[in-house]
């Protein structure tokens, strides 16, 4: 368990096109003073990504090694890539009393929630709707392998079953986001709220 802790770290998971990004990108621009992370992952960049900013781009090699060596606060893998979290990305902010939010594949939330005491921790599921539309959504976003497609649906199929172990599920079913959004960002404004008042 992770001690010394001041603040507060929001955990968004959810599949791959439920909008994470999205209603991330909108409560950076709300609050100014939260923190976000960045994910390392081996998978390949995508067009209009851009390292350091959207991800850490790792060899699979480099990964590994910053394992073993214990740099990791979380890490997952899906499919034939790594994804995980730098201990430096998320302690030094929580120790200093900012608030955090991450987005972390279901395996690091497993691992985070044995590490982060709960009451410095909140869990946030995006509920897009079915695989159909989340699969619409990955295809227009980006060209896409069959093979990538079909591990996406593997990850679906396990993140869609843990839902429920969520503190909020937020509901992005629909083509706007407004109300999701609203509903994120009224959800951070309540954690700065606790956080201060307590």
């Amino acid at each position: 368990m992770v001690e010394n802790i001041k603040g507060h770290i929001l955990i968004v998971f959810a599949p791959t096109g439920s909008g994470k990004g999205t209603l991330i990108k909108r409560a950076l621009a709300t609050f100014p003073d939260l923190q976000e992370t960045i994910s390392c992952t081996t998978r390949a960049i995508r067009p209009n990504e851009v390292e350091g900013r959207d991800y850490y781009f790792l060899s699979v090699e480099l990964f590994e090694a910053r394992k073993l060596k214990g740099d990791f606060l979380e890490w997952a893998k899906f499919g034939n890539h790594y994804y995980g979290t730098l201990k430096e990305e998320i302690i030094p902010r929580l120790e200093t009393g900012k608030v955090v939010v991450a987005e972390i594949e279901i395996q690091g939330v497993e691992q985070l929630r044995t590490l982060i005491p709960k009451e410095h921790m909140t869990t946030v599921f995006i509920d897009a709707g079915s695989w159909e539309v989340l699969r619409q959504r990955a295809i227009a976003r980006a060209p896409i392998s069959a093979e990538e497609l079909e591990h996406r649906y593997e990850r679906y199929l396990v993140e869609i079953g843990t839902k429920d172990t969520s503190d909020v599920i937020i509901d992005n079913t629909g083509s706007d986001f407004t109300a999701a959004k609203d509903d994120f960002c009224r959800l951070i404004e309540d954690i700065y709220t606790r956080k201060y008042t307590n």
